[in-house]
């Protein structure tokens, strides 16, 4: 077999939250992950995954499986993955994993503050107020639509969603639960081949997506644009501040 072996965490504790995190993703079932043959502190030995053209039939296959690991679901909002209790990461950044009891609260709490204060002066105080409006609707329930947590990747860019011979296979994962329109927004933030199909494949499986829930990925976009603006800045803060500014 051959193997792609990661070097130098982007920070301490990172492989074995990404070694957990793909473990707690590999469902029945569910979306392929690749597999994992060895964690230690300074490296991380994976299956190479080897990549082929993207097809639609690929696309729609990956769209139904993800409805499955979805539902495979997690004991709350926030949860980390399973026999797991090390940090967790959004790329070299910190991640809070802490059990909510609603999606709108855990949102606030974890996903929106915290890289609100990191990226408060990129933000602007105009930005900072939109963002803390949009934490005051999340946090009186005002998007909760009564769906249970879903096991989420948690950083489903195109990058960690490679079409291989086998099937579309994860990487990179920043698992936990959450709401199952956070991975679909960040698939549709930075685009995906075959996109379309993917999320059409994904409606057609599942039975929790919220009536009119294209019109809700904005707002699981804020998360992401606002991480982007902490490590990126540049235009990524306005378009965190329009995203969110769309729901207050």
């Amino acid at each position: 077999m051959e193997t792609f072996v990661k070097h130098r965490p982007e920070a301490p504790g990172a492989f074995a939250a990404e070694a957990a995190g793909l473990a707690w993703l590999r469902v029945p079932g569910g979306a392929r992950v690749v597999d994992v043959l060895a964690v230690a502190p300074d490296a991380l030995t994976l299956a190479r995954v080897v990549t082929v053209p993207p097809t639609r039939a690929a696309a729609e296959a990956f769209g139904a499986a993800l409805a499955v690991t979805h539902t495979a679901g997690a004991p709350a909002f926030g949860s980390g993955p399973a026999r797991y209790d090390g940090p967790s990461f959004i790329g070299p950044l910190a991640m809070s994993c802490e059990p909510e009891p609603t999606w709108g609260r855990f949102y606030a709490a974890q996903r929106i503050r915290p890289y609100v204060r990191m990226a408060a002066g990129r933000l602007g105080p105009a930005g900072v107020r939109v963002m803390n409006d949009l934490g005051t609707r999340l946090d009186a329930g005002m998007f909760d639509d009564g769906a249970p947590p879903a096991r989420l990747h948690g950083d489903l860019w195109s990058g960690n969603v490679l079409f291989a011979a086998e099937g579309v296979t994860l990487i990179d994962p920043s698992a936990h639960g959450g709401h199952r329109l956070t991975d679909l927004a960040m698939l549709a933030l930075f685009g995906a081949p075959h996109l379309a199909r993917i999320l059409a494949a994904y409606d057609e499986a599942d039975t929790w997506l919220p009536d009119g829930w294209r019109d809700l990925l904005g707002l699981h976009q804020v998360y992401p644009l606002l991480v982007h603006t902490v490590l990126f800045g540049g235009s990524y803060a306005q378009a965190a501040v329009e995203a969110a500014r769309a729901y207050v």
